[in-house]
């Protein structure tokens, strides 16, 4: 652990998460979800979006599923050399490679299919910043909870998944 890494807590109502963020390798996006958290923004957000074998996402929709108001999107850091591996923790986005924001999601296995390739629409990736130190089990947790759809999107947890609060370890 190098003292550039800042370490965040997700604190769920399934239990602790503990990660540890990659400044050296995704300095922007770090800088970006660390802000976000500062700010409280991810505190009463659900993981709204749960895929067993792929992937757990979070960080837009409070419990009530409303859409949070984000700051600008950030560049996109996936050409950094870290991999969608099992545990790593990376940015959502939209098609547009350059159009995360506040969403994040924790691979729950080795996802290669989302690593960057080269600098074209299909080949920017999706940009890791870290990944789980202490928590797996709580992810593989979440992971296996039931989905459903809700409003218009699918794979999501029937048993509301909620981060309560997220906060920097100092």
């Amino acid at each position: 652990m190098s003292d550039s890494n800042p370490q965040v807590r997700l604190t769920t109502n399934f239990g602790d998460i503990l990660l540890e963020l990659n400044a050296d390798k995704a300095p922007k996006t770090v800088a970006n979800f660390i802000s976000y958290v500062e700010s409280g923004h991810y505190d009463g957000t659900i993981f709204h979006r749960v895929i067993s074998n792929f992937m757990i996402q979070g960080g837009g929709f409070d419990t009530e599923f409303n859409q949070k108001p984000t700051q600008d999107p950030i560049e996109n850091e996936a050409d950094n050399g870290l991999s969608n591996v099992k545990g790593s923790i990376a940015m959502a986005r939209t098609m547009d490679p350059h159009s995360a924001s506040a969403q994040f999601f924790i691979n729950v296995k080795d996802n290669d299919f989302l690593n960057h390739t080269g600098k074209s629409m299909q080949g920017w990736g999706y940009a890791v910043f870290g990944a789980v130190t202490e928590g797996m089990d709580i992810v593989e947790k979440i992971k296996n909870v039931p989905t459903g759809n809700q409003q218009g999107h699918q794979d999501v947890p029937v048993e509301k998944v909620v981060i309560e609060k997220a906060v920097v370890v100092e």
